[in-house]
């Protein structure tokens, strides 16, 4: 698919990320651009794809528009701005003392999402996504790759979406209407691979990340996780118990974030320890 050459100077910068930049248009605020750094060539081809099969799996997701590039090289893509927009992290943040309300709801999307059957043959099984991440991770010794592999394979099959990223700043709202975005790991596979970034997210990062990614205290993203689980889970099980069951899979986690950041973080491998 060939890029259309586009101007920056149609474009203002509104945010940023381990990857890219998102711009909103200058003059048209249904349209935004999500560019990415310098050297990225095949990722925001990747992402449109992948995100239009997302899209026609009838997952709710901003239809994706254009494949780009700036007159620096750059490429991205275009996306149909949903106006009005928050996500469920800034909502939060904003209003704290809605967090049960924002954190059920969020809860209910993952609950549809993970009960959404997809066409394998489009997707990555979840599982292989982990093994690769495991064989290309530099941080890990062999025999500890060896019990993350097996741990890996034993977690029971299912065919159902997986968003890959699922940090409560991928899902936003427009009045009554939800949709997931960043949808470049999207997958397929068992649920507890994406809960467990649900968990890591409000419990295992520092409060200063989650002040600067999520835009609130540590304080109440541990609250968002605690209205959020039984919502998901149902009364039936204690968060103790839920916990228990999320945290290696949230150590998982380590796997995708030491490939982005390319330095080993412990705070999040102490999560493992059940499986090392």
């Amino acid at each position: 698919m060939e890029a259309r050459k586009i101007s920056l100077d149609d474009f203002v910068l509104s945010g940023g990320g381990f990857n890219g930049e998102s711009y909103d248009h200058r003059t048209d605020p249904s349209v935004m651009l999500k560019l990415y750094f310098p050297g990225k060539i095949e990722q925001p081809l990747d992402e449109m794809t992948l995100s239009r099969k997302v899209y026609d799996q009838g997952i709710p997701t901003p239809e994706p528009g254009e494949y780009v590039v700036t007159e620096d090289g750059r490429y991205g893509i275009i996306f149909h701005r949903v106006l009005g927009k928050k996500s469920f992290s800034r909502a939060t943040g904003d209003n704290p003392e809605l967090v049960a309300k924002y954190a059920g709801e969020f809860a209910e999307m993952c609950l549809k999402l993970h009960s959404t059957h997809v066409d394998t043959s489009l997707f990555e099984n979840v599982k292989d996504r982990y093994f690769r991440l495991l064989s290309e991770n530099p941080f890990f010794t062999s025999s500890e790759k060896d019990r993350i592999g097996r741990f890996i394979s034993d977690t029971p099959d299912e065919d159902t979406a997986i968003h890959g990223d699922l940090q409560f700043s991928n899902a936003i709202f427009a009045g009554d209407r939800k949709y997931f975005i960043d949808l470049g790991d999207f997958c397929y596979g068992n649920h507890l691979f994406d809960i467990g970034m649900v968990y890591l997210c409000c419990n295992l990062s520092g409060d200063p990340y989650i002040r600067e990614t999520f835009h609130m205290p540590k304080s109440l993203a541990i609250r968002f996780w605690e209205a959020f689980a039984p919502v998901y889970y149902g009364p039936g099980r204690s968060l103790k118990d839920i916990e228990e069951e999320i945290l290696p899979y949230a150590g998982l986690k380590t796997l995708i974030v030491e490939r982005d950041s390319h330095c080993p973080m412990p705070e999040f491998r102490a999560a493992l320890s059940s499986i090392l």
